[in-house]
C-alpha cells in the first residue's frame, strides 16, 4: 500500500492513478464492451453468409464467385473466432493472477479479429455487388467503402492517438495494450 501511496503522490498527476490490477481490470472491462460491439456485427453477418448456400439463387452464381463466398464464409469464421477467443482465454486463465498478460493477449487477439472482420466486410460487399450490378462497379464501390473502414478503424485512431499523445508518457501507462 505504500508504494501505492507513494506512486499516487511522486511527480505531476496525469490522468488515472491506479495499480496495475487496477488497470488491467479497467481495462478488460473496456475491451469486453468493445468486443459486445464487434461480436454482434460479425455474429449477425456470418449467419445471413451462412443461410445464402442454401438459397436457391446460390446454384446460379458463377465460380468466381462461389469462391469469393467461400472466401467469405471462411472469413467470418475466422473473425468470429478471434473475437470470441478473449472470452476463452480469460475463461482458461482466470484465477491464476495474470489479468495484465491476459489483457494483453485478447487485446491482440481483438485486434485480429477486427482485421478479419474488415477482410470479411469487404469481401461480402464485394459479392454482394458483382451479383447486383454484374460486377459493372463493384471494385469502385469497394474500393471506397474499404477505404472508408480504414480510415474510421486505423487512420483516425493512429492520427489521434499521435496528435494527443504526450511526449513523455505516465509510468502507469507503460505496456498498455490499447
Amino acid at each position: 500500500m505504500d508504494e501505492l501511496n507513494d506512486r499516487r503522490s511522486s511527480g505531476p498527476r496525469r490522468g488515472r492513478t491506479e495499480t496495475v490490477e487496477e488497470k488491467a481490470d479497467r481495462q478488460w472491462a473496456e475491451l469486453i464492451q468493445e468486443l459486445r460491439v464487434a461480436l454482434t456485427g460479425v455474429q449477425i453477418l456470418f449467419g445471413f453468409l451462412l443461410t445464402v448456400v442454401f438459397t436457391p439463387r446460390f446454384a446460379e452464381l458463377s465460380d468466381a464467385n462461389r469462391t469469393i463466398y467461400i472466401v467469405t464464409v471462411v472469413l467470418g469464421s475466422a473473425a468470429t473466432g478471434a473475437l470470441i477467443g478473449p472470452v476463452a482465454f480469460h475463461r482458461q486463465v482466470s484465477g491464476r493472477r495474470i489479468k495484465p498478460q491476459a489483457v494483453m493477449w485478447a487485446s491482440r487477439l481483438t485486434f485480429v479479429g477486427l482485421v478479419l472482420l474488415l477482410c470479411t466486410l469487404t469481401s461480402a460487399l464485394f459479392l454482394i455487388l458483382r451479383v447486383a450490378t454484374h460486377d459493372s462497379v463493384a471494385p469502385a464501390i469497394v474500393a471506397g467503402v474499404l477505404a472508408w473502414y480504414l480510415l474510421c478503424w486505423f487512420v483516425l485512431p493512429a492520427w489521434a492517438r499521435k496528435r494527443h499523445t504526450e511526449e513523455t508518457p505516465h509510468p502507469s501507462d507503460d505496456n498498455d495494450p490499447q
